[in-house]
């Protein structure tokens, strides 16, 4: 019998098939653009660790990998301020970096993370991410993907690695949560 929680799903955007296959696509395809290169994977802990997982074993050539971690929401809104919480352990310096989101909404985390990150000279900097939601950008020029799994509407979204104050991340699909759950009574 499913757990209560997925009674706070108002609707399934994709589902676990359509998460696996569009990881699938994706990683061919980074698979086949560094053919040659050593991708060095750098993703922003937590959201996007199921997505990394999934994508680094889609990706049929070697690689590394390194975590970075980056604070900027508090509940269900973006405080605005973004800070580093967790440094790389390895330079990437010369390196080609491929950046692993979970999602880009605002663009504040990525934009601050992709600044710091071309500081230290690497080779190449590219993004991919598993969801983008170009409505949440004031600035639709701040940060763009190089790779997307899936463009959604603006919704709150969870599953696949996106939460609710910490809740939701171990859901196989991506929801829309029922607002009554995240904004309480009207």
């Amino acid at each position: 019998m499913p757990h209560p929680m997925h009674d706070d799903i108002e609707q399934t955007l994709f589902t676990e098939e359509q998460v696996r296959q569009r990881v699938k696509e994706l990683g061919v395809e980074i698979a086949h653009d560094y053919e040659g290169r050593e991708p060095h994977l750098v993703t922003i802990v937590k959201g996007s660790m199921p997505f990394l997982a999934d994508l680094m074993r889609a990706i049929d050539i070697p690689l590394t990998l390194d975590v970075i971690g980056i604070s900027s929401y508090s509940g269900t809104q973006s405080s605005g301020e973004v800070r580093l919480t967790k440094d790389l352990d390895d330079s990437i310096e010369g390196r080609h970096v491929l950046v692993v989101e979970d999602i880009i909404d605002t663009g504040l985390t990525l934009s601050y993370v992709l600044r710091n990150l071309r500081q230290r000279a690497p080779a190449s900097v590219k993004v991919v991410t598993f969801l983008d939601k170009p409505s949440g950008r004031a600035d639709a020029a701040l940060v763009n993907a190089d790779y997307v799994g899936f463009t959604i509407p603006d919704a709150f979204v969870i599953g696949y690695g996106l939460d609710w104050n910490q809740r939701y991340r171990n859901l196989p699909y991506v929801g829309i949560l029922k607002r009554d759950v995240y904004a309480g009574p009207l």
